[in-house]
């Protein structure tokens, strides 16, 4: 494994537009017909984000699709929403779909974010994989949107290396969203969205702008070379082009999906991991009724059983 040395400094300055997003167009300002969704355009936008990405689209998210579609709207050169539309949606639109789906999914994410987690991944799970001699690790995070989930663990895998833990790991993260990615391979962020990066991290891993008034950080080139970004819809059966993980996050997605959905992508997960493998869900998720061949480990993490379907040892102590 390469050593991990201080990084600190600035990097000079870049155009990335969509670095701070300017606020939403107002309605009526992209043309006064068209200009919102009736309810059979809804339901088909509905229907077709559930069928492509499994995402639930309640009629109480009519405004938000409106107003999210209408920044695409403008980007496009349409005069409304109709227009666009009867674009995306005709012969000639297969491939704006893709930044349709874009436009309209969730991309909510933090550094750290469930801190517990990465405490329990370096306490518990990575010595626990290492006594089983199980090197490289592979960790997958799966709808990692802008990159702070997987620029966290490559940071905390990072860490544990330096401080003896003799770890040689390897990061994929993936998301549904083209626009997301792009996003998270430059790893740019304002200061505020990095604020949750421990003091003595952000030295260490975050460079500043030549151009103190821009107020942006980007992650350290070092730690970008560990993560590999993929566009991979967690609806599709082949996921990971048959590649098996140690340790799979796959965090605060299953509150989008509908019962029968969340059931089909956790299984599907389950069958990525290796054997002994753990999968992270969110704090405020559940497995409960899904019916899933993984046992219960700490809270909010499941583990895949052993060898020949071996249940592994004792789960650890749920966590407050």
């Amino acid at each position: 494994m390469e050593t991990m040395t201080p990084h600190c400094g600035s990097w000079p300055e870049m155009a990335w537009p969509e670095a701070v997003e300017g606020p939403e167009p107002p309605p009526g300002k992209i043309s006064g017909r068209g200009d919102t969704l009736s309810a059979k355009e809804f339901a088909r936008i509905s229907s077709f984000i559930h069928e492509s990405s499994g995402i639930k689209l309640p009629p109480t998210k009519k405004l938000m699709v409106e107003s999210r579609l209408r920044r695409r709207v403008r980007h496009t050169g349409f005069s409304c929403l109709e227009e666009y539309l009867g674009h995306a949606f005709g012969p000639e639109g297969k491939s704006e779909l893709v930044h349709l789906v874009d436009a309209i999914t969730t991309n909510r994410t933090e550094f750290f974010r469930e801190p517990s987690h990465f405490d329990l991944l370096t306490g518990k799970v990575l010595p626990e994989l290492l006594r089983g001699g199980q090197q490289p690790l592979k960790l997958w995070s799966a709808a990692c949107s802008t990159g702070e989930e997987p620029y966290t663990l490559a940071m905390v895998l990072s860490e544990f290396a330096a401080e003896g833990g003799e770890l040689r790991f390897e990061i994929l993260a993936s998301d549904l969203s083209t626009r997301v990615l792009q996003r998270a391979r430059q790893a740019v962020y304002r200061e505020e969205q990095a604020a949750a990066i421990p003091l003595r991290l952000r030295k260490k891993y975050l460079l500043r702008s030549s151009d103190p008034s821009l107020g942006l950080v980007q992650v350290s080139e070092q730690l970008r070379r560990r993560v590999a970004f993929r566009r991979l819809n967690l609806m599709e059966d082949e996921l990971a082009a048959g590649e098996r993980f140690h340790v799979i996050f796959c965090r605060n997605v299953l509150i989008y999906f509908a019962k029968e959905d969340q059931k089909k992508v956790m299984c599907r997960l389950h069958q990525y991991l290796v054997p002994g493998g753990f999968l992270f869900i969110g704090h405020s998720e559940s497995m409960a009724g899904l019916g899933t061949p993984l046992s219960a480990y700490a809270s909010a993490v499941y583990r895949r059983a052993g060898e020949n379907g071996v249940p592994m040892e004792r789960p650890i102590p749920r966590h407050n």
